[in-house]
C-alpha cells in the first residue's frame, strides 16, 4: 500500500522506516497504526531486509497518540478494547519480526512513541532525546503498549517504577547512564551512528542474526538457565548446518571478508 504517514527507504538489506507526520511531532493516528501494521506484516516473508531503523521526521521521534484525532464513541468497552488491542499489537509484531530493529530517538518520544522505542532491539539517542510514559499524565495507567514489560527489564524495577508512577521525562544522558540507550550522539549524527551499527550487524550471517534476536527475546522470559542453554544449543546446531558457517570459517582463516548467501 502507498503510505501517507510513513516513509520507507531501502538500502539493500537495511530499511529506514520514518514516522512522517512532522507537523504534529509524528503523533500516532489511526492511519499510522494501520500503516505500521501493514509494514510489519510484510517483514516475516521479507528475506532481503535484515535490519530496520525506525526514526521520526522533523523535530521529534514520536509524541505519542494523536489526542486531537476524532474518536468513535458509543461502542462501549468491546469497541474500546478492540481499538486498544490494535495499537498494543505493534510492539508484539516488532519483537516477533525476524529483522533487528534500531530506534533512532531524537526530541520527544512519549507514550506510544516511547513504546515503539522500547520494543526495538537497540536504542540510539540524539542529544535532544526526552522520553516518558505520558499515559499517566492524561488520566490513564502508565502501563500501556508493552511499556511496563520492557522498561523494568531494560533498566530495573526502581528506575522503571519512578518513571511509570510519575510520567517523568528521562533525558538522553540519564538514559545512557541507566542502560536505556546504547549511545548518545549529536542529533545530526544519529543517521551515521545507526548506519554504522547496522553495517556491523549486516556483516554477520543472516541466519545467525535472526536466531540471535529470537534467542535474546526468549531468554529474557526464560524460567531457568537450562531453558536458555537448550535454545542456544538448538540455534548453534542449526547455524552449523548452513553453508554460511563454512564460509565464515574459511573467511576467518583466509583473513578476508565473508560472502554469506543465507543457505
Amino acid at each position: 500500500m502507498a503510505y501517507r504517514t510513513l516513509e520507507v527507504t531501502r538500502e539493500g538489506a537495511l530499511c529506514w522506516l520514518t514516522l512522517a507526520r512532522p507537523e504534529v511531532l509524528n503523533a500516532i493516528d489511526s492511519s499510522m497504526v494501520d500503516e505500521l501494521h501493514d509494514f510489519l506484516s510484510g517483514l516475516a516473508a521479507d528475506r532481503e531486509t535484515r535490519v530496520v531503523v525506525i526514526r521520526g521526521a522533523g523535530r521529534a521521534f514520536c509524541a505519542g497518540l494523536d489526542l486531537k484525532e476524532p474518536r468513535a464513541t458509543g461502542g462501549g468497552v468491546p469497541e474500546g478494547l478492540r481499538m486498544q488491542r490494535r495499537i498494543s499489537e505493534l510492539p508484539i509484531r516488532i519483537r516477533r519480526a525476524p529483522q533487528v530493529f534500531i530506534a533512532c530517538v531524537h526530541g520527544a518520544a512519549c507514550g506510544g512513541g516511547f513504546a515503539l522505542a522500547l520494543a526495538s532491539d537497540v536504542r540510539l539517542a540524539g542529544a535532544s532525546a526526552r522520553m516518558n510514559a505520558a499515559f499517566i499524565r492524561i488520566g490513564l495507567s502508565a502501563c500501556d503498549i508493552g511499556v511496563s514489560y520492557f522498561l523494568p527489564r531494560l533498566i530495573g524495577a526502581s528506575v522503571a517504577s519512578e518513571l511509570l508512577l510519575t510520567g517523568r521525562f528521562i533525558a538522553a544522558e540519564r538514559a545512557l547512564a541507566v542502560g536505556l540507550v546504547s549511545a548518545v550522539v549529536p542529533d545530526d549524527q544519529l543517521e551515521a551512528e545507526a548506519r554504522a551499527l547496522a553495517q556491523e550487524m549486516l556483516a554477520t550471517t543472516p541466519l545467525g542474526l535472526r536466531l540471535t534476536k529470537e534467542c535474546l527475546a526468549a531468554s529474557i522470559d526464560a524460567g531457568s538457565l537450562e531453558q536458555v542453554i537448550a535454545m542456544e544449543d538448538r540455534n548453534q546446531i542449526l547455524c552449523a548446518q548452513s553453508q554460511d558457517f563454512a564460509e565464515g570459517i574459511a573467511a576467518f582463516l583466509g583473513r578476508r571478508a565473508p560472502h554469506y548467501a543465507d543457505r
